[in-house]
């Protein structure tokens, strides 16, 4: 009986001891790939000002990217323009100034055509998902990172949301009305609305409250529409055009300098992936569920909503396209692009053939 009792006694004790050792081991494996990480410090200027909803969810970002590496991988946040003026934040990150970037492609259209495709599709893709579908299924991703890799950049991934609707001082019921106005857009839509008649401006998009306030301007586009009400538009244009057909969806770029890039271990690569993609997810929703409460705040200021209908979008697309070649121009890459992009958009029925 006492042998039985201290048989029991063993094999509880063994099977208790390897089940501690098994338990014991796993935050052990943990710590010790904790330890192997090394410690990166990097420095990012967002492309918007603190305070804004878009900065808030940079935030998210830089905070996802330590939770994934136990703190190894900091990346500190500058608002737009802290670092450098936004407008030479491109050359700055090239330069290794800093280590990254959030921008709009479209900013650099000019002397990278393939950007012009990278940012938005002037009655392109209707909806978030579409566009996001192209990076992440129709090869959108590596064409992208393709035409950064010539400035010596990485792309990391795209923040895709929806539309970017119209501020403007007049009515705007047909795109007729479009005609000899003045409007700020940047990008893509520059031309496009070129092509309808608008003589167009790229101001930075903090100078469009003061440009449509001293009818520097007659409409313009800026940001989505929560941003839009934080900065105030609702106090200089008293008409909200929605959908936005200039910028129906959206990409901003998180965007690196090549050689810190390149320094960094496989799995912090993967975790700016995964980071980026989760924040847009999460942007995007958060937008949508704010877009009906600006609506109505804009509203209450007093502010017209124009909805256009499908079929206006539908009738200006052909003259869009002929921008959007335009823009391309001869250049093989943004030809290339384009291509892809038209091909995705009459698989989704948004083009017959």
């Amino acid at each position: 009986m006492k042998l039985r009792t201290n048989n029991n006694y063993r094999r509880s004790f063994i099977k208790t001891l390897f089940a501690g050792v098994l338990v014991s081991a796993i935050p052990f494996t943990q710590q010790a790939y904790a330890e192997e990480l090394p410690t990166v410090n990097w420095r990012m200027q967002a492309l918007w000002d603190a305070g804004t909803t878009p900065f808030e969810y940079e935030k998210k970002f830089v905070q996802r990217v330590s939770d994934l590496t136990n703190g190894k991988f900091k990346i500190r946040l500058f608002a737009g323009g802290q670092l450098a003026p936004s407008a030479q934040a491109f050359e700055a990150v090239r330069a290794g100034a800093f280590q990254m970037m959030k921008t709009f492609d479209g900013y650099e259209a000019g002397s990278i055509p393939a950007f012009a495709f990278t940012s938005t599709i002037p009655f392109g893709f209707p909806e978030s998902d579409q566009y996001e579908s192209w990076f992440y299924e129709k090869g959108g991703l590596d064409f992208a990172r393709k035409a950064y890799s010539q400035a010596g950049l990485f792309y990391i991934a795209p923040t895709i949301y929806g539309q970017e609707p119209i501020h403007s001082k007049f009515p705007i019921h047909s795109l007729d009305d479009l005609q000899g106005k003045k409007g700020r857009f940047v990008g893509l839509a520059s031309t496009v609305m070129g092509e309808f008649g608008v003589a167009t401006t790229t101001l930075p998009t903090a100078e469009v409250y003061q440009a449509l306030e001293k009818g520097v301007i007659d409409f313009a586009d800026r940001g989505d529409l929560t941003a839009n009400l934080e900065a105030g538009l609702g106090e200089v244009a008293k008409y909200v055009v929605v959908p936005g057909f200039h910028q129906p969806t959206t990409a901003t770029s998180y965007v690196a300098n090549q050689a810190a890039y390149n320094k960094l271990p496989d799995s912090y690569k993967a975790t700016l992936e995964v980071a980026a993609r989760e924040v847009s997810s999460a942007l995007r929703q958060h937008i949508l569920a704010q877009d009906a409460e600006s609506l109505n705040k804009f509203q209450e200021q007093g502010v017209e909503i124009i909805h256009l209908s499908p079929d206006l979008i539908a009738k200006g697309r052909p003259t869009a396209m002929l921008a959007w070649r335009k823009a391309a121009g001869d250049n093989p890459l943004a030809t290339e692009i384009l291509d892809s992009q038209i091909a995705f958009m009459k698989e989704l029925g948004l083009i017959d053939e």
